[in-house]
C-alpha cells in the first residue's frame, strides 16, 4: 500500500514544471502527508486547476464518511470488479500531485520496521494515478474525496513491500485524465521503472502523522 507520502515543492515551481493551473490557496510543501488529510489532485486536463481532496476515497452511495479510512489505495487488478471503485475508473480519474513516498522495512524481527524514502533519481515531481468521487454529507454539502492506485512493484520497492502506488511523469500524465479506452487506461497501471527510482533509510518521525518538516526525508545516520 502507499499510506504516506511528500509533496515539498513551493507551489510556484510545481506549477511550472507541470504546468498547472489555478493553485489552492492553502498549499504548502508537505513532507509527511497522511490518510484523512487533504491532498493536492487534479481531475481536469483541459483547466489543470489543483484542488484539495480527503485522502481516502467516499464512494457517493456511502452512508458513512469513515468508510474512507479504508479505501485510500485502490488495486490496480480490480478496479473494474469492485462498486467502490467501477465508476470512478471509467468517469472520474484522477492525478494526485508528490515527488516521494514512504514504506517501512523491517529487517530484524526483533528490531522496529525502518521507514525508507523513495523519489525519482532526478528529484522531479510526479503524479499518483487515482479515482476520486463527490460524496454529499449532511445538509447537502459536498465532499472531494481520492484514493491511489497501486500496482504490483519494481525491483527498487519489492525488496521493501509487495505492492508500490502507480507513478506518472509529466509526459504520460495527462493521458491517464483523457483516455477513454478501458484496456489502454488499465494498460498504463504498471510499475515505474525502477532504473529511474532511488530510495533511502530515513528517521521513524514519519512514523507520527503530525510531523511534517524537512528532517522527515533525510538520509538516516547508521
Amino acid at each position: 500500500m502507499c499510506g504516506r507520502f511528500t509533496i515539498t515543492l513551493d507551489p510556484a515551481d510545481l506549477q511550472q514544471e507541470f504546468d498547472l493551473g489555478k493553485m489552492p490557496y492553502e498549499w504548502k510543501p508537505r513532507y509527511n502527508v497522511a490518510p484523512t488529510q487533504d491532498v493536492p489532485v487534479v481531475s481536469d486536463a483541459q483547466s489543470r486547476t489543483v484542488e484539495l481532496m480527503h485522502w481516502g476515497l467516499i464512494p457517493f452511495w456511502a452512508k458513512e464518511k469513515s468508510i474512507g479510512e479504508r479505501m485510500i489505495n485502490a488495486r490496480s487488478e480490480s478496479l473494474r470488479e469492485k462498486p467502490a471503485f467501477r465508476q470512478a475508473f471509467l468517469q472520474h480519474r484522477c492525478l494526485i500531485l508528490a515527488d516521494g513516498f514512504y514504506e517501512w522495512q523491517r529487517k530484524d524481527p526483533k528490531a522496529p520496521k525502518v521507514p525508507m524514502y523513495f523519489q525519482l533519481k532526478d528529484a522531479k515531481p510526479f503524479a499518483f494515478a487515482g479515482l476520486w468521487e463527490t460524496w454529499h454529507e449532511t445538509l447537502g454539502k459536498e465532499l472531494h474525496s481520492c484514493t491511489i492506485i497501486t500496482c504490483s512493484p519494481n525491483e527498487l520497492v519489492e525488496k521493501i513491500h509487495n505492492r508500490m502506488p502507480v507513478i506518472l511523469d509529466k509526459s504520460s500524465c495527462w493521458q491517464w485524465l483523457e483516455e477513454k479506452d478501458p484496456l489502454k487506461l488499465q494498460g498504463m497501471l504498471a510499475p515505474y521503472p525502477a532504473d529511474k527510482m532511488q530510495a533511502h533509510a530515513v528517521g521513524r518521525m514519519v512514523n507520527n502523522p503530525k510531523a511534517d518538516s524537512p528532517e522527515c526525508i533525510l538520509p538516516l545516520a547508521f
